[in-house]
């Protein structure tokens, strides 16, 4: 690994590459300082103590909401657009069409996306500033009254931006650096944060539960480290036949090749949606638990106690949209890339299977079946956090070992897209 990051370094456009992507981090990380006006910092670090679900938030989000930053928001509410656009893309005729006029198509559907981030954007910080202001984090300062009317645009507006500040980031990476951008933004997030998940690991409870829990933790970071490997490297090979052409008495074609189906296509996706998703009832919850109304206190505290990330029930809601997202975004990747019909143009077949719609057929039951090892597996990881916390009984270790998760996936997502820029100028890559 080491030669191959030093061969890496000797590639001047690798290089570029590698440093943009480093820069970009360290822009994201000092911007992600700078405070919304009016925090009392106290307050806020004692609720980020007691509410699990916010604590979740300041993980995922870097650290950012500790100090309630510009970015506090993070890239969510661009990833929750881009899950309702990858849902509407099916159901609306237009961006079907548009989903099948290859890139140029894929830019409108995602200039669509940047759209509805915004609005979603000033949601998300409305819900945060009412919670920040009802629990006294914003001290002296009550939203849109007479008084803070054009304050409290000001802090949607500032939140706002930030976000979209940072999915600009994560297209800059995209564009000029390595690894999925937005991908790469919630990495440099959750490696920031996690010093301090591990230093709280160590100093939280007992000796012998600070023993338990870094020992867990330990594992648990091989075991999912090992897990992740083994879905990514899961290939089934698909053999395909290559038509034999005559021009001119000279024969071209007729050779052999496969068409790898991966049993997880959709990567670390699936768990950054689900989390997104899984986000939302309990902060909308927290909002609605300062209601004058009693019944909305006492649904949003049901509400609130459902969705809190060391319950059972949230697990349980966990696994189930882990699979379905996996199934969901593996079935969206499958259809963007017309396999069967690109196929068919090349003059290509699968042995024993008809062209056309047969072997679109064929293709989809196969992945279908991969898919479900790998989406269970998937699942699996993605729970095995709160196990090993009952096991053990030590709760700092779900945090910790929940982001440990996206981070290890991002991680060999970004390697195998350096790997892969290697091997096109002869070098050996990470992974071997």
């Amino acid at each position: 690994m080491l030669e191959a990051a030093i061969n890496a370094f000797r590639i001047p456009e690798l290089r570029r590459k590698i440093l943009f992507t480093v820069g970009i981090l360290v822009l994201f990380r000092f911007i992600a300082t700078i405070p919304v006006p009016g925090v009392d910092r106290e307050v806020l670090q004692q609720l980020l103590e007691q509410n699990q679900l916010l604590g979740m938030l300041n993980l995922f989000s870097g650290s950012t909401l500790a100090n309630f930053s510009i970015l506090a928001m993070g890239v969510y509410p661009y990833i929750t657009a881009s899950i309702i656009m990858q849902l509407l893309t099916p159901i609306i005729p237009r961006l079907e069409e548009l989903s099948r006029e290859g890139q140029q198509g894929r830019n409108r559907i995602n200039q669509y996306t940047h759209w509805l981030t915004v609005p979603l954007a000033l949601l998300q910080g409305y819900g945060q500033a009412v919670l920040m202001a009802n629990a006294g984090v914003l001290s002296d300062f009550g939203l849109f009254n007479a008084d803070t009317a054009l304050r409290s645009i000001s802090i949607l507006l500032v939140m706002t931006a930030g976000t979209v500040f940072l999915v600009w980031l994560g297209e800059l990476i995209t564009e000029n650096g390595i690894g999925n951008g937005v991908s790469i933004i919630i990495f440099g997030g959750i490696v920031a944060s996690l010093p301090r998940s591990v230093a709280n690991l160590i100093g939280g409870g007992t000796a012998t539960q600070n023993v338990l829990g870094t020992v867990g933790f330990i594992l648990i970071g091989l075991i999912t480290i090992v897990g992740i490997v083994l879905l990514n490297e899961g290939v089934r090979r698909i053999p395909v036949q290559h038509a034999k052409r005559i021009r001119r008495g000279r024969v071209y074609g007729g050779g052999s090749t496969y068409i790898p189906l991966k049993v997880n296509s959709a990567g670390m996706i699936p768990l950054i949606f689900a989390i997104s998703i899984m986000v939302f009832p309990g902060m909308i919850a927290n909002f609605l638990q300062t209601s004058d109304r009693e019944w909305v206190r006492n649904l949003a505290g049901s509400v609130a106690t459902a969705f809190n990330p060391n319950g059972l029930l949230y697990q349980v809601i966990y696994f189930v949209m882990v699979v379905a997202f996996t199934y969901f975004y593996t079935m969206v990747l499958f259809q963007q890339q017309n396999i069967a019909e690109n196929l068919q143009k090349q003059g290509a077949f699968i042995p024993g299977v008809r062209p056309g719609r047969n072997t679109e057929a064929y293709l989809t039951r196969v992945l279908m079946r991969i898919t479900l090892v790998g989406a269970l597996s998937l699942g699996v990881v993605a729970v095995l956090p709160y196990i090993a916390a009952q096991i053990t009984g030590v709760t700092t270790l779900f945090l910790g070992a929940t982001s440990l998760l996206i981070v290890v996936g991002v991680a060999i997502d970004t390697m195998r897209q350096l790997e892969a820029q290697l091997m096109m100028r002869n070098y050996e890559g990470f992974l071997r």
